[in-house]
């Protein structure tokens, strides 16, 4: 057997989780590992002793595809629980549902639907367990509406209620490293936004648990014994990390997926279909009545990084079911260069402009929400362009920018 050394694996800034730096090809022949293959390169041992309770979905899974449930189990650290958020444990539901409470068949570990509950109801679930131990691993997508990361907020708010210790498997941002949107105005709070960060935040969820910890959590009900096992090899403007892609959510496919969503997610706040129903949501959008001439419009203002070919489509659910639809297909060309914000922002605006007949908002004005004010509904409405729109929060995301700036563990 080749040598084996111990090594320190960075957490909250202070303590460590002890990993293993091995020969073993699994980890030390491949540049980036997340923090749920190291810990699993050790056998689990930072689990060691401890009542675990996983928060966890589909994309909790190492390089070769077994979810980390699973290999807890195999390596004696069975959890005592399993904690599954918006489309569930094991991924089945659609939008704005979950799978309820259930017995996993496969191990025998309880799953509890913590979709849509308070820090008080979370915090119950983790006594009835008998959770010490809170431990995340969701792969977000790194836009504020993605509600991945307001359930790891509340999971933090519960396990600081409950004494628990929180650690955090850490997995790189399928969009980057940069910052880019509106910031939430805490009037327009939801569940698709709890907290004043920007609209795509440009963060690691493990660098997200850290912010909550350190701005937010002291006044909304304490702070958590944060640990974080910290992806290896990973740097903020990194996108192709070679690791497999599980869709994180049913109408989240693909990587290009990921890349459009934190702008074309608008779109559910209009009338538009946001392309729910068709094998490329998000990446299309359309209506019926719009034609070829909006991916001119849009094609025209030489936006960087992608480029719109008019599209046709017919949604098999969600809006405009069985009606045939115009509209346009986003190819992002160059994702270092794409601001999906300002592209969404420019499409609304020249939608709004072309086709005054067929774009309007949602009636619930959930565009709000989704912008988190309404700032961007008022300016498009009275007539402003995209550039005047998105220079109306820039120093709101300057702002946001040095408070983040702390927290960033990935150069």
């Amino acid at each position: 057997m080749r040598a084996v050394r111990r090594r320190q694996l960075l957490i909250g800034g202070a303590l460590a989780v002890p990993v293993l730096a091995t020969a073993a090809p699994a980890v030390a022949d491949r540049k980036l590992a997340t923090g749920a293959e190291l810990a699993a390169e050790d056998g689990w041992r930072v689990l060691a002793g401890r009542k675990v309770g996983v928060v966890t979905n589909p994309t909790g899974v190492l390089r070769d595809q077994t979810h980390v449930v699973d290999s807890m189990v195999a390596a004696g650290q069975t959890p005592v629980a399993a904690f599954g958020p918006e489309h569930g444990f094991r991924g089945t539901a659609q939008a704005g549902g979950s799978e309820g409470d259930f017995l996993d068949p496969r191990t025998g570990v309880p799953v509890y639907d913590a979709y849509g509950v308070n820090a008080t109801k979370l915090a119950g679930m983790f006594a009835k367990a008998g959770v010490d131990t809170v431990v995340f691993d969701i792969a977000d997508v790194g836009a504020r509406f993605y509600t991945y990361i307001w359930t790891m907020y509340t999971a933090m708010q519960a396990a600081a209620a409950t004494g628990a210790e929180f650690l955090v498997l850490d997995r790189p941002n399928p969009v980057g490293g940069w910052a880019r949107g509106p910031q939430l105005d805490p009037a327009y709070a939801t569940g698709v936004g709890k907290k004043p960060i920007v609209q795509q935040h440009g963060m690691t969820v493990g660098e997200l648990a850290a912010f909550f910890n350190g701005e937010f959590l002291p006044s909304d009900g304490g702070q958590v014994s944060l640990r974080t096992a910290w992806v290896k090899g990973w740097k903020r403007d990194l996108l192709d990390t070679g690791l497999p892609w599980v869709p994180p959510s049913p109408n989240m496919p693909t990587r290009d997926t990921a890349l459009v969503y934190p702008g074309t997610c608008l779109f559910e706040g209009t009338v538009l279909s946001e392309g729910r129903g068709t094998t490329r949501p998000f990446e299309t959008v359309g209506a019926p009545g719009i034609d070829w001439r909006w991916a001119e419009d849009l094609n025209a203002l030489g936006l960087p990084g992608v480029r719109f070919r008019e599209s046709h489509f017919t949604p098999t659910f969600n809006k405009f079911v069985g009606k045939a639809c115009g509209g346009v297909a986003l190819h992002v060309t160059s994702p270092g260069e794409f601001d999906a914000i300002r592209a969404a922002v420019a499409m609304i605006v020249t939608a709004k402009t072309r086709y005054p007949d067929v774009f309007a908002w949602r009636p619930d004005n959930w565009i709000d929400k989704l912008t988190g004010s309404d700032r961007l509904r008022r300016m498009v409405d009275a007539g402003a362009g995209t550039d005047e729109v998105v220079g109306a929060w820039s120093a709101e995301l300057a702002d946001f920018t040095r408070l983040r700036r702390p927290y960033l563990h990935y150069r």
